[in-house]
C-alpha cells in the first residue's frame, strides 16, 4: 500500500475559504500599497512644497499599466486586469490629493465614461458645457485636468477641440480610446413595448439608424442636446408613467437609474472616440509615447511637402495630419500633426527642430503616452 497523500478534492466549502483567504491577502496589500501611496506624497510635500507639488504623473501610470498587461497570465484578461489595477490607483491617489477634472458634460456622457475610464472613478467630475470651458476651467487652476473630444472613428475630427489649442497653453497629457456602445434604455417600471419615442443626440441616433429602422421603425425619434440629457429625460418620464426610450451609454444608464432593454445597439460596433487629457505641465517620456503639434505654413509653393519631407528622412512616423483655416489670413491654414515619439527623442527633437526652419509656426501640443486602455 502507497504510504503518500491523497490529494483531497476540490468542494464548494474549501474552494470558498481559500477565496475568503486570498480576499484578505488582497485588503491587507491594497492598504499597504496606499499607506506607501501615502508616503509617497509626504516625500513630494517635503521636496517640492505645497502648491508646486505634482501627484499625478501621466508617464508613471501608464508604466505601471503596462506592466500589469505583460506579466498577467490569466484567466482574467489583459484590459479586465489592467482596469483593476487602474482603480486601485486612483483610489490611492485620492488619499494624496483628490483630483477634480473637467469634462465636456452634462454627467452621463461619454466624455465623462472616458474621464472615469483614464482617471478611475476616485476623482471629483466637473462636467462643463461646452469644450473651451474645459480649458478654461484647467488654466484657471479650478481644475487639475480636462478631458475633451478629438476624433471618432466615423464622423471624424472634433474641430472645436482643435481650435481650442490654438489660444491656449495647455498641454497634452494623455489620450483615451473608448468604444462607443449605445443601449437602448428605459425606467425600470416601464414595459418597452409601450414605448412611443426615442430620445438622444441626433450623432447617435444616425449611428444606430439601422437597427432602430429593423425593430423599431413605427416609433418617433427625438434629437436631443446630448445622450445623458436623453437618458435624464426617459429617468424623469418614466416617474409620471409615460413609455420614452433613451439611447445612451453605460454611465448614463447607471447615473439616472434606468434598464437596458437592448445593449450595444450601434450599426458599426468598432464605433471609437479618441479623447485628450489636457494639463498644465509637460510630461517624461514613457517609453511608449505620441506627439501633437500645430503647424502654421508659409504660403509658398511646396510649404507642405517640406514640412512633411522632414518626418521621412528622420524615420519619424507621422499618424495624423489635420488641417484648420487660419483666422490670421484669407485662405491661409493651419496643420495639426500627431507622430510617435516623444519631442525630447532625438529623432523627433531633429524634426522638430527642422519644421521651426520651414515653418511660420511651430507649437508643441504636448508628448503624452499613447492610450492604454
Amino acid at each position: 500500500m502507497s504510504n503518500s497523500k491523497q490529494a483531497v478534492p476540490d468542494t464548494l466549502p474549501l474552494l470558498r475559504d481559500r477565496i475568503d483567504s486570498i480576499d484578505s491577502q488582497i485588503q491587507m496589500l491594497i492598504n499597504e500599497r496606499a499607506a506607501c501611496a501615502q508616503k509617497v506624497a509626504d516625500v513630494k510635500l517635503a521636496e517640492q512644497g505645497g502648491d508646486a507639488v505634482v501627484f499625478y504623473r501621466p508617464e508613471r501610470e501608464a508604466q505601471v499599466l503596462r506592466r500589469v498587461m505583460e506579466r498577467n497570465e490569466g484567466p482574467l484578461g489583459n484590459e479586465e486586469m489592467a482596469k483593476i489595477f487602474r482603480q486601485v490607483m486612483s483610489s490611492c491617489l485620492a488619499l494624496e490629493r483628490p483630483m477634480r477634472i473637467a469634462f465636456l458634460g452634462p454627467e452621463g456622457t461619454f466624455t465623462q465614461q472616458a474621464a472615469l475610464k483614464h482617471f478611475g472613478k476616485s476623482i471629483i467630475s466637473a462636467p462643463m458645457a461646452a469644450i473651451d470651458e474645459v480649458f478654461r476651467e484647467v488654466e484657471s487652476g479650478a481644475a487639475n485636468y480636462g478631458v475633451v473630444p478629438v476624433e471618432n472613428s466615423t464622423e471624424g475630427v472634433v474641430n472645436h477641440t482643435l481650435d481650442s489649442f490654438r489660444d491656449s497653453r495647455l498641454k497634452i497629457c494623455g489620450e483615451v480610446e473608448e468604444r462607443i456602445h449605445h443601449h437602448l434604455l428605459v425606467s425600470p417600471n416601464i414595459n418597452a413595448d409601450d414605448v412611443t419615442h426615442i430620445y438622444s443626440h441626433q450623432q447617435s441616433l444616425a449611428q444606430c439608424r439601422a437597427w432602430l429602422d429593423r425593430y423599431w421603425p413605427h416609433v418617433e425619434r427625438v434629437a436631443v442636446s446630448s445622450n445623458a440629457e436623453a437618458a435624464r429625460l426617459a429617468a424623469d418620464a418614466g416617474r409620471s408613467g409615460r413609455a420614452i426610450a433613451a439611447i445612451a451609454g453605460e454611465v448614463a444608464c447607471e447615473l439616472y437609474g434606468l434598464v437596458k432593454v437592448s445593449s450595444n445597439i450601434e450599426d458599426r460596433p468598432d464605433n471609437t472616440t479618441r479623447f485628450l487629457i489636457v494639463g498644465n505641465q509637460d510630461v517624461p517620456p514613457s517609453g511608449k509615447d505620441k506627439t501633437s503639434l500645430l503647424i502654421s505654413a508659409k504660403n509658398e509653393p511646396g510649404a507642405l511637402y517640406r514640412l512633411l519631407e522632414a518626418f521621412e528622412r528622420h524615420g519619424v512616423d507621422m499618424t495624423r495630419l489635420e488641417t484648420r483655416p487660419s483666422l490670421m489670413s484669407r485662405w491661409g491654414y493651419i496643420f495639426y500633426i500627431d507622430f510617435v515619439g516623444h519631442y525630447l527623442d532625438e529623432s523627433c527633437r531633429a524634426v522638430i527642430e527642422e519644421l521651426r526652419e520651414r515653418a511660420s509656426e511651430v507649437k508643441v501640443l504636448g508628448s503624452y503616452p499613447v492610450a492604454v486602455l
